[in-house]
Order: structure tokens, then sequence, then C-alpha cells
């Protein structure tokens, strides 16, 4: 009876557990997915390459473009794969990198030593140098079998070539075209409670390349060997370590550019006779401007998150000055300035960026722009438009009885095939008629006062200003955040199984006012951040495979 009675007090304490875990009281239990393989992005690859040889260094280069998968290109880089011609582009690459790093302005700085003769190999040094920058290649300590490729196809180089630095070249050049540098090869390791992990190597990658955009530093490697990240107390010291870097503000904004599709920047066209002051400068520093304006907010003021939408504070530059007209004394730096009460400007979304990112070359767009807040600031995706749609009587701004936008949109979207999704999209993008497709500011549109009036879910707005305080009531807004850092950190969209555990990270951010360094906090000192599922198949022994092959054509 005894043992019966403890039977039942165990099964209730179990029970009342899981009870306070629905309920939001403890961290909700997951068992994450198979671990990433995800290929550097060109920005990873740079920043990699500055951090370990140095800023002088030129990446001279071209890079497959990354698919956008759930909304970010940071998802798209787990299913990238390297065709022949990008690995021979890798390979040029590498090579003119590595000839950088070994000539005779670098090589004392960057070589931890030196040969017995510049003519012919010597192994200890090379495997000195193999050793030191491979551990910041590969994100991890080379095995043995690793150290002694290199150091041999570095030693098979020199005799070859009659120089030591250029065989040196040589084996940089191998570990630099390898799977194991131009991929983040996540490993799994069986955890304490039966269910796995990603291992020490793994999870300073997975900080450094959310909170930093990079490589490993040395302090978070060594604190990876030593087992640290693998104890509360080590990964607490380490994440407030990363956070107190000034390199942080450089990894939110890689974030917040992914989320934003700012890599549009790069083809992004305006008729230069319809927008004639729409130049390269004003482009680039509209991209710039917002992302500093995110980065100043969100971790130097440490703001609520949704102030990004109704706040006035701001950068300017000397190029965009006369866009926002505001004079700027110094036309080479950035000032930071605040919008008047009674401006139109207030939050990200009037931002030039956004205004001629998400309009035609010629013209603004109401549906683009509203397209571009529901998937990209609330995670709303809308669907692709049917591939027969007349979209002649929108374009044509010249007809006499439809003259302005709004007017145009109501006309087409009596087309029962375009209603439905234009309802969700144009009331949105209206708000933000009052900028044209070059982000100037206008009142009238052929000579008709522009209405911007509208509601975002049943919140109603007179401009985009209003918009802006919708969008900051809208719960959709911080969820969207979340949802997208968390994807981004881990190289995935969340599982179905893991809905549980994001609307804890939800309720946690809310909590703390929706303070973004918080957030990154909750998320990344939890076990459910390094949380996987046992790999379907031996990833090291897959990964050595590939890069056997690809070293061998070297």
């Amino acid at each position: 009876m005894t043992h019966l009675n403890k039977t039942i007090s165990a099964a209730w304490v179990l029970a009342a557990t899981l009870v306070l875990s629905s309920c939001g009281e403890s961290e909700p239990a997951t068992e994450g997915s198979e671990p990433q393989l995800r290929r550097l992005t060109e920005q990873q690859y740079r920043n990699t390459i500055r951090d370990v040889f140095g800023g002088n260094i030129v990446v001279a280069g071209r890079f497959d473009p990354l698919e956008r998968i759930d909304g970010l290109l940071a998802l798209g880089a787990s299913s990238a794969t390297i065709t022949p011609a990008a690995l021979e582009r890798y390979e040029a690459l590498a090579r003119s990198i590595a000839l950088q790093v070994v000539d005779e302005n670098n090589r004392k700085i960057l070589v931890p030593c030196a040969p017995d003769s510049n003519l012919t190999r010597d192994d200890i040094c090379a495997e000195n140098f193999v050793s030191s920058v491979g551990r910041f290649l590969f994100r991890r300590p080379l095995t043995d079998a690793e150290q002694t490729l290199y150091t041999d196809l570095s030693g098979a180089g020199a005799e070859a070539l009659g120089d030591f630095y250029q065989g040196l070249a040589y084996g940089l050049t191998g570990m630099m075209v390898s799977p194991k540098f131009l991929y983040i090869n996540e490993i799994a390791v069986p955890d304490r409670d039966g269910l796995h992990r990603l291992d020490g190597y793994s999870k300073a990658t997975r900080l450094s390349f959310l909170l930093w955009n990079t490589t490993p530093d040395a302090a978070l490697l060594d604190a990876a060997a030593a087992g640290e990240l693998d104890t509360d107390d080590g990964l607490e010291k380490q994440f407030n370590r990363i956070m107190a870097s000034p390199r942080v503000d450089h990894g939110l904004a890689a974030f917040f550019e992914d989320m934003l599709e700012f890599e549009r920047f790069d083809i992004l066209e305006k008729d230069p006779v319809i927008y004639p002051a729409f130049i390269l400068d004003v482009a680039e520093d509209a991209k710039e401007q917002t992302l500093r304006t995110l980065t100043h907010l969100l971790l130097e003021e440490n703001a609520d998150y949704r102030d990004i939408f109704t706040s006035r504070k701001t950068f300017v530059s000397g190029a965009l000055g006369p866009v926002y007209r505001v004079p700027v004394e110094n036309p080479e730096a950035w000032v930071p300035y605040e919008f008047p009460d009674e401006s139109p400007w207030a939050g990200i979304h009037t931002h030039l960026s956004f205004q001629t990112l998400f309009s035609h070359p010629g013209k603004s767009s109401p549906t683009l722009r509203g397209q571009a807040v529901r998937e990209h600031l609330l995670c709303q995706k809308i669907p692709e438009p049917p591939g027969d749609v007349d979209f002649s009587d929108f374009n044509d701004d010249t007809n006499a009885v439809n003259r302005t936008a709004r007017e145009r949109l109501i006309a087409h979207n009596e087309e029962a095939s375009c209603a439905g999704c234009h309802k969700l999209m144009d009331p949105i993008g209206l708000a933000m008629e009052t900028f044209d497709g070059a982000g100037q500011l206008r009142t009238k549109e052929n000579g008709v006062v522009i209405d911007t009036s509208g509601e975002l879910d049943g919140i109603a707005y007179t401009d985009a200003v209003g918009l802006g305080e919708a969008l900051r009531q809208n719960p959709s807004a911080p969820a969207c955040v979340t949802n997208r850092l968390y994807a981004y950190g881990t190289g995935r969209s969340p599982t179905p199984a893991e809905r549980q555990w994001m609307t804890y990270l939800e309720e946690k951010f809310a909590e703390t006012g929706y303070k973004v360094p918080d957030l990154l906090q909750e998320m990344v000192l939890s076990d459910a951040f390094y949380r996987v599922a046992p790999p379907s198949l031996d990833t090291n022994t897959a990964d050595a495979g590939i890069a056997s092959t690809e070293e061998t054509k070297l």
C-alpha cells in the first residue's frame, strides 16, 4: 500500500509539473530539429576573413545568391549547394586571399613562425600555421587527419614551387575551399537527459554568427574547449561578453538587413528622369540609416521593440539631408536627429529605405508597400497574384476618372480574384502614398489631394504616422521578430512541436517590455536553443567525404 501511495504521489507531481509548464511557469521542453548544415553567406564569409586575417585583405569575388525561405536568406543557406562553377570561383577567391596572407607585407604578422629556409618545405612551421588558422576557419580545432592533410599540402606546394610561403598559400587555399569552412556544420552529441544537443563548438558558432555574424573568437573557442558552454554560468558569461562588444551592433544589423530584404538594394533601380535626385549615395545611405536607427534604439537605448514603428529618432547623412529637409553641417558624418512632432516621418516604415525599396522604378506602389509590412514586419504571407491578372487599369496613371492610386486600386480590385489579398495590403500602403517612389514628400497626385486614411486589423489611422501606432499595437509585430530571430539563429523555421516554446519566448519578450537584448538572452541561454534531434546520418563522415574529394582536386 505504501508503494502504491508513493507511485500515485510521483504521478501527481509529474502531472503538476506538466500543468505548470503549460501555463508558462517554466520553460517548455523541446526536442528541436536535426543539426543544420548552412552555407556561409557572403557577409559571413567576408567578416570571417576580416576577423581572421585583418581588414587589409581584399575579398574580391562573386558569390552565388541564396534563396529566401520563410522570409529569410539565412534559411536559404541551409539548403544551398555549391555548383562546380561556384567551387571554381571559391577556389580562385581563396587563392587570392591566401597569396595576400603570405606576401611580404603580411607574413610577419599573420604567419606565427619563420621557416628554416624560404626555398623549401618546413613542416613544423607549416603545421603551426595550419593549426592556428584552421581553428578559426573551421570554428573548432583541426583533427589529426586534417592537420596532416593541410600540412602535407603546404609541403608539397613548397617543394613544387620552390617557395615555402607559396606552398603555405597552397595549403591555406585547400582549407578555404573545404566545406568545413564554407558550411557551418553543426554536430549533435547525447545530452544528460537522453536527448541530443549541440556540442560546445557548435554552440560557440551559433552564438557568434547570431550575435556577431562572424566566426567565433579565441575566447569563445577556448570556452567551448573547456566545456564552459555546457554550463549555465559559462554560457551566461560568454553571452554577456559578446553583448558588451561593439560588434553586436553589426550582428543585429545583419539580422534586420535579412529580415527587411535589404539585399534588394544591390539591384534597386529608379528612373533617373522621374527621380533625378535618387543617386547611388542616397540609396546606400538610405539602407544604412535604417540599420543605424534600429541598432541605436534596440541596443544603445534598449528601447521597446515596438518603438521602431513610432520613434522619430534617427540618423541623417549629407546625402540624406536634402531628402528629409534637414541641414547637415558635416556632410561626411552621420548625425543623430529627431524629427519634430508635426513631421510625417516617424517609424522605420517611413524611412527612405522602405519607401524606395518597395516601389516601382518610376512610381510608388501601395500594394508592394502593404505587402512588405504584412510579410516583413508582421510575418503574414500574402499569396502570389494569379498569372492572368490585368494591371493595365491600375498602371494607367493618366486616367482622367481614376486619378489617384486609391481610386485606381478600387477599380482594379473589383475583380474577385484580386480583392481578397488587396484588402490586406492596399489600406496599409495607401497610408504611405504621400511618399513618392523615391521617398519624396508630396500632398497631391495628378492634382488630387491624397487620402492616406485606413485601418490595420481593426485599428484606424489617418496617415503613415498613425499606421505606425497601429503597428505598435499589433501583437503580430513582436511575435514576428521573435520567430524571425529564432529562425535566423538556428538556421531553420520553428517546428510545429516548438509552438509552445515559441509562445513561451513571446510571453517572456512581453514581460521584459519587448527589449531585444532580453529576448536574445532568454533565447540563447535556454537549452531549447541548442536542442537537436539525433542526426539521420553521420554528418561528420559525409562532410569528410565531400572535403576529401574537393581537396584532392587542388
